[in-house]
């Protein structure tokens, strides 16, 4: 079936449910030979047999006039509420001959075979339109007066088969494959870019662990910027994953600190220190999503499926480090600034309605770069690698540093340590 075949059915159905509302007719009720000329005012096979009228093809008794048949004109089609039923001799109309639904004699149309089950005129209807996608459906309801081009056709059924994939920890590798292709398929058709989207596994034998050192953060922020520039964050609003806070003196203060200063920086006498999510071992966020949602991989990184993600905000409540940002919109991104190369549980594009938040850049970490951020640090604060490589930078910091986690006593077990030089 075509997708004008598909727009065709939707507006039949709804020119037959307003006609049934007009004539006051109840569901499986008759009309009878004083309402109209159909010759009806009995069950199928018994309908007026007097008329003479040209037919091409009958249904219930009623004889179709080739015109209305071929145009799918359903004032044509009252009479008996039963479709599809083969007509009787009684049934067919003086000069018409009977032709069989069905028959290498009658005209098909697009669902006639579900039409000429015995089932009500409303509810034949429903079942064409059950065995066609959701989402083609969908499409012809908001689109059936509209003409629509070959591009837009085609956006409109891919993002119908998008919204109904399952979660990402269910997909086999081969529904995986093909979400990418359309993801990329739809970047296409909406905003003109190349996208190219990855789904690569945790590293084996890799345990990502993150150290900053607050001697050397200047607060210039350059790894808020690369950041946001890297994981294609929503412009309009200014989510930011990282904050650098300034504090005053020699200590570290939440409670007098600031993360909004405009100020130039390093200001005398005060300190530095960056947070973003600490991808924890034992994530308070994971445990409240009431959808699986968001997990811990295998290399410690916690992600989220943005496209399962019910925007509950649970896991925000749950986070006792603010690392979490929620969608209140529909991010917007210049084309020009779209960073294309994207992971599906990473920096892909996201949607309204959808919690994001650092995973630890797992487009690049995954494939043996830095992250953006730490990538991007001009002091050398940031340090980012393998806990479980012994020949680490990361290993050496923590075993040759004093080093400190934020409320650790929380049990949460963050992978993202601070130290002073």
């Amino acid at each position: 079936m075509t997708f004008e075949d598909v727009l065709r059915w939707q507006g039949m159905s709804r020119a037959l449910e307003r006609r049934l509302e007009d004539e006051g007719r109840a569901e499986g009720e008759w009309c009878t030979p004083e309402e109209c000329t159909c010759g009806g005012g009995g069950p199928a096979g018994t309908a007026g047999a007097d008329e003479g009228i040209p037919a091409e093809g009958w249904v219930n008794g009623e004889a179709i006039p080739a015109e209305a048949w071929a145009s799918g004109d359903l004032h044509a089609l009252h009479g008996s509420p039963e479709l599809g039923e083969a007509p009787t001799t009684a049934g067919a109309r003086a000069g018409a001959p009977a032709v069989t639904p069905g028959s290498d004699a009658a005209p098909r149309v697009p669902g006639a075979e579900l039409l000429e089950k015995p089932l009500n005129r409303r509810r034949a209807l429903g079942t064409l339109f059950g065995t066609l996608f959701a989402g083609t459906q969908a499409a012809g309801a908001c689109t059936s007066l509209i003409p629509l081009d070959e591009d837009k056709k085609e956006e409109i059924l891919l993002d119908w088969q998008d919204k109904l994939k399952g979660n990402f920890r269910r997909m086999t590798d081969a529904e995986k494959a093909e979400t990418i292709h359309r993801l990329e398929r739809l970047a296409r058709l909406r905003r003109g870019v190349d996208l190219n989207i990855t789904t690569t596994d945790a590293p084996e034998g890799v345990l990502f662990g993150y150290a900053f050192n607050i001697s050397k953060c200047k607060g210039y922020r350059e790894c808020v910027a690369a950041c946001v520039k890297e994981n294609n964050q929503d412009r309009r609003t200014g989510i930011q994953y990282i904050r650098i806070f300034e504090m005053e003196g020699s200590e570290v203060d939440f409670e007098h600190a600031t993360a909004e200063y405009q100020h130039d920086v390093p200001a005398e006498g005060h300190l530095y220190l960056g947070t973003q999510c600490f991808q924890c071992g034992s994530p308070p966020c994971v445990e409240v999503c009431p959808v699986g949602a968001t997990w811990k991989e295998p290399d410690g990184i916690v992600v989220i499926d943005y496209d399962w993600c019910i925007g509950c905000r649970y896991c925000i409540a749950a986070c006792p480090y603010w690392a979490r940002r929620f969608n209140w919109g529909e991010p917007e991104i210049p084309t020009e600034e779209i960073n294309p190369n994207q992971h599906y549980l990473g920096n892909r594009l996201r949607r309204k309605g959808c919690v994001e938040k650092c995973t630890f850049c797992i487009q690049r970490s995954r494939v043996g770069r830095l992250p953006a951020c730490a990538e991007a640090c001009p002091t050398g604060a940031r340090v980012f690698g393998n806990l479980l490589d012994p020949d680490s930078e990361i290993r050496w910091v923590l075993e040759n540093k004093q080093v400190f986690r934020l409320k650790a006593d929380l049990g949460t077990d963050p992978q993202f340590f601070y130290y002073m030089d």
